[in-house]
């Protein structure tokens, strides 16, 4: 039952915008919940629901500039010995040492096997933990960047990005770099290097990745601080885009 003084201190928790705390003893009191606990208990849960609300507001606010292309969840993973995606390593990943350790992570594969969910999922999961994540499609951040070079907000752009403890670099190599995205690359990858991680997606093999960055001396320089240290995960099999068409 809702009395007059209860009236007045949810209203107050409401201009307070403790909207934890407001939430639960709007429910404990239609439900008369709050006479079966102690004051201590009674606290508890106050100060834990207050908690918990700031905590999710905090991730939605951190996902929100993420910028992530689709929503994904690591616990939607499709496993199996066909895709070579091992479960060990990807729980490994959600750890999230890799990025206390600002270490890459590079996930290839063929169109539609599933790198971008992964990448994207791992950066969903960061974002819980508490981590700042952004995610760039690669050929869109490229043109970006060249435009912010026009209008003289270049520095700003690429001073978001090294702020980011996480960047997901999404489908590497569609098109062989210019001068101008090898050197925007090469400013990313140099700024992260020892600092905050990375993971880089391609349907390109590592392989070819000297090819797609193009001059010999800046290519050697970007993949000696992607590739040689980085987690790998190389994605096997049939479009998981196909396989669902197939199952629906």
């Amino acid at each position: 039952m809702i009395t007059n003084l209860n009236e007045q201190t949810l209203d107050k928790l409401r201009t307070l915008r403790l909207g934890g705390m407001y939430q639960l003893m709007k429910t404990s009191v239609d439900t008369d919940r709050m006479t079966t606990l102690t004051p201590d208990e009674w606290l508890h849960e106050l100060v834990q629901a207050e908690w918990d609300e700031r905590q999710n507001r905090s991730i939605d606010m951190r996902i929100r500039l993420a910028r992530f292309r689709y929503r994904a969840s690591l616990e939607e993973l499709h496993y199996g010995m066909d895709r070579g995606l091992d479960r060990g390593q990807v729980e490994r990943l959600a750890a999230c040492n890799f990025i206390d350790r600002a270490e890459s992570v590079v996930i290839t594969g063929s169109t539609g096997s599933g790198k971008s969910y992964l990448a994207s999922a791992l950066g969903y999961h960061a974002c819980s933990r508490g981590y700042k994540v952004i995610y760039h499609h690669m050929p869109k951040l490229l043109s970006r960047l060249k435009m912010s070079k026009a209008d003289g907000s270049y520095i700003k752009e690429v001073a978001r990005i090294e702020k980011q403890q996480l960047l997901i670099l999404d489908d590497f190599g569609l098109q062989p770099l210019d001068a101008q995205g090898r050197n925007a690359l090469m400013e990313m990858v140099e700024d992260r290097h020892g600092k905050s991680s990375l993971i880089i997606t391609s349907q390109v093999p590592v392989s070819g990745w000297h090819d797609i960055i193009g001059e010999h001396t800046v290519a050697d320089a970007i993949l000696d601080r992607i590739v040689h240290a980085a987690h790998r995960v190389e994605l096997k099999g049939e479009s998981m885009r196909k396989r669902r068409a197939t199952a629906n």
